[in-house]
Order: C-alpha cells, then structure tokens, then sequence
C-alpha cells in the first residue's frame, strides 16, 4: 500500500521467517511504483542477506510482479481479497453473494490440482451471464490459486495481504496527522520508527506460522515467505 508524500511514495515489506516469525524487511521511498524502483528495492533486500524467498503476495502490480520474478525468483501469489474486489465489480449487487460462494468453493479444495478444476468448472458456469467475470478468471487462476501449493496450515496467513492491513492503517493514521512532510527524512524517521515498534512486538509473539511445515519448505538457505505490499 503506497503512502504518498511530496515526493513520491513509501512502501514497506514484511516476511515470515524459518522460525515462523514476522518480520519487517525494509521500507523505501521513490518516484513511482514502476519495474524500476521495486527491482531496485528488492535488490536492496538480498544485499542485506534475503534469501530462500518462497512466495511474494501483493495486489495486481505488474511492477512488482516482474520485480518479484527477476530478482527472487519467487512465486507471485495475487492478493485473494482485492481479486475478489475486481470480481464483484462485474457482478449486479443482488447476484454479488452468489458469485462470491461460487468462487469460494475453489478455495475450499484441498490440493491446488482440484482447486484448479473446481475454478475452471466455476468460470465455465459463469461464463454465459458474466463474460468479463469468467475471463478474468481464466487470466488469473494461477497468480490467484498459488497459495494452494503451500502447506494447508499456511493458507489462511498467505492468501492474501490482509496480516498487513492493520501496520499500513496504523502507519496512515499517524502520517495523516502530520499531513505534508517536508522531505524524505522527515517521512523515514516516522515510518522507520513506528516499523521499528512493530518489529519488536512480533518478535515477542507467538509464532505466525507452524514451524514444521515451514521446515518442509526450507532449502539450504534460510527460507522467507515474503508478504509485498504495494
């Protein structure tokens, strides 16, 4: 989620860890949300020893996306909540319930074999009302489902952004009372700060994620399953 500034715009990143623990990556500031600046960010990360990134989430962002692919060589999980969100928008208001609990059920599969044919069945089934609805989601199955190829007991905390919505809300309220920020100093030491809080306090929590299944996932570097927002 961008948070604007005279400037430009600040995103942050978070991860889990291998011992199951949420982290904050990094933050930065630049011009625009382009390729460019998310390559250069990311590569900022792996110089300060990212490795073993398994899966990145964000919203539709094909900068971030290409981003993603080129410097981690990660699969791009797109956020379940916001697809939804795009979805719905191609549906009436009255038919909006049915169409979400049609979708729902691919989520409700269990491997991402038969979460893949139950989508496509739904997408068939929709097709003859809602022609834009069923294309995007032939467009979006995979960046949508890859989730599904994680352990199960992952799946709720890596569908989607959502773990992130109360940091980003907490981050806009307190810049909102600051309103204009002078310069790219002045927004750093207050988002740094309030990161550096958040930091902290996961790291005296229980466990964001079973460790076990994520020692499945691990390879010989330390493995990170990165949430990216944007």
């Amino acid at each position: 989620m961008p948070y604007c500034h005279p400037g430009g715009v600040h995103l942050n990143t978070v991860a889990v860890n291998t011992e199951g623990v949420r982290e904050v990556l990094g933050m930065a500031i630049g011009p625009s949300e382009a390729e460019p600046f998310w390559t250069g960010f990311l590569r900022s990360l792996t110089r300060r020893g990212l490795r073993g990134v398994k899966l990145v989430i964000s919203d539709a962002h094909e900068g971030l996306k290409a981003a993603a692919s080129k410097v981690l060589s990660a699969t791009w999980q797109r956020c379940r909540v916001h697809f939804l969100r795009n979805a719905l928008a191609h549906a009436g208001k009255g038919q909006r319930q049915m169409v979400l609990a049609a979708i729902n059920t691919a989520f409700a599969q269990e491997s991402f074999e038969t979460a893949s044919q139950q989508w496509r069945a739904v997408a068939d089934q929709l097709r003859a009302k809602f022609p834009k609805l069923a294309d995007l989601m032939e467009e979006a199955e995979a960046d949508v489902l890859a989730f599904m190829s994680f352990p199960k007991a992952h799946r709720t905390q890596i569908h989607s952004t959502n773990p992130l919505e109360r940091l980003n809300a907490e981050i806009k309220r307190r810049t909102d009372v600051v309103g204009i920020f002078p310069n790219e100093a002045a927004v750093t030491r207050l988002v740094g700060a309030l990161l550096l809080e958040q930091n902290d306090e996961w790291q005296l929590q229980r466990r964001y994620m079973a460790l076990e299944p994520l020692r499945a996932l691990a390879d010989n570097q330390p493995a990170r399953l990165s949430a990216v927002v944007n």
